[in-house]
């Protein structure tokens, strides 16, 4: 997303949704000295905008903007924290501090630090909350692009939790859901999150280190990324602290994705957002002579995956060497990270196609598929 401030023109971007605890508006990940659109809030469904304290400690801000800000926001409130790249909302009146990162906590400061991380441009549509309700909330936003959810059942128990919203999100309004694998070797197939077959399921592995699988993470996922980053705190307007978890491989994933996306509305002269099955025929690109989905991203997605060499296993790690047998049963797809976002461009606007998978690869993860599509119907 670009603004020219000389002209007044908003040019492409992409909207990705993190659901989760709560986010700190005041961290300087977050910061944009630049101004949204009316028609981009209005198309968000803001209601309300919080010229955030840009001085002081992280305290002193929160003091300054309560009275004005913390204490008036209620449920299902949809607010811009101008000054930052946040539209945030909370559809459950369960929380002390409604959208406001919990003192006690930071997953979802975190979680949408590795978002940006991933694409520093990308709009944020935050809906604290772990619930259906929360995910309906972004799901039902025309102009968000990608859901990505960083929490689910502990171990993949096999328990209902996300599913039936994460279902209406893709497949009747037609965007992607990024859902984290969980933090142990358990299969993804069953996790409510990661598991069923619209969702991108993702695990973790250890890039920059030895980039083998982490052991405490998912298996048989769609895809894998980095699992230990760099993120910001929840509770100070500067800091920093590294963390790792498929918590944040997925975020990672959602934001790769959103940056595909922005670059081809650019190329193709798209200057809005979501696949409104309505406004945009269902399209995630709607460009001159140019047209998406979000099949065809995922299966983009799909197709630029790579599987790291088990020749780089650190036995000190901690890691799991990728097999160099059916290495789709650890990782899935394979490995997402920077290096896929320009093969997946090309591939897509026909510039550089990308060969199919090898054989057993797609045989593997079509197995994969139809699993997951007769577990979850």
């Amino acid at each position: 997303m670009q603004i020219d401030e000389e002209e007044g023109v908003f040019g492409s971007f992409s909207v990705v949704a993190p659901i989760d605890t709560g986010i700190n508006v005041y961290h300087d990940h977050f910061s944009m000295n630049n101004s949204y659109p009316q028609w981009l809030l209005d198309g968000l469904g803001v209601n309300m905008v919080c010229d955030i304290t840009k001085n002081g400690t992280w305290e002193d801000r929160y003091q300054a903007d309560k009275e004005g800000c913390w204490d008036v926001i209620e449920a299902g409130d949809i607010v811009w924290f101008k000054g930052s790249r946040i539209i945030g909302t909370t559809p459950d009146d369960n929380t002390d501090i409604p959208i406001l990162d919990d003192p006690n906590d930071g997953h979802g400061t975190a979680v949408t630090g590795a978002v940006l991380n991933a694409n520093p441009e990308a709009v944020i549509f935050f809906v604290e909350g772990f619930s259906d309700a929360a995910v309906l909330a972004a799901a039902n936003q025309p102009l968000v692009d990608i859901i990505t959810t960083s929490f689910g059942p502990i171990l993949s128990v096999p328990v209902p939790g996300i599913e039936d919203a994460t279902k209406v999100a893709v497949v009747q309004n037609k965007k992607l859901h990024t859902g984290a694998a969980d933090n142990s070797p358990s299969p993804a197939i069953q996790d409510s999150t990661a598991g069923p077959p619209w969702s991108i399921g993702v695990s973790g592995y250890a890039e920059e280190d030895d980039d083998q699988k982490e052991t405490m993470s998912g298996s048989y996922p769609d895809m894998a990324a980095d699992w230990t980053q760099i993120l910001p705190n929840h509770d100070d307007i500067d800091g920093y602290h590294q963390t790792s978890g498929t918590s944040f491989a997925t975020p990672r994933t959602a934001g790769l994705l959103s940056k595909v996306l922005v670059t081809l509305r650019a190329e193709f002269g798209d200057f809005s957002s979501g696949a409104d099955p309505e406004n945009r025929l269902g399209l995630m690109v709607n460009g001159t002579n140019f047209s998406l989905t979000n099949d065809d991203l995922r299966g983009a997605l799909n197709l630029s995956a790579w599987y790291p060499s088990f020749s780089t296993w650190d036995p000190l790690s901690g890691t799991t060497p990728i097999s160099p047998v059916a290495p789709c049963t650890q990782v899935g797809w394979g490995v997402v990270n920077e290096s896929n976002v320009l093969p997946i461009i090309e591939h897509l606007n026909g510039s550089s196609p990308m060969p199919q998978r090898p054989f057993d690869v797609e045989t593997c993860m079509e197995a994969n598929q139809e699993i997951r599509e007769a577990y979850w119907g």
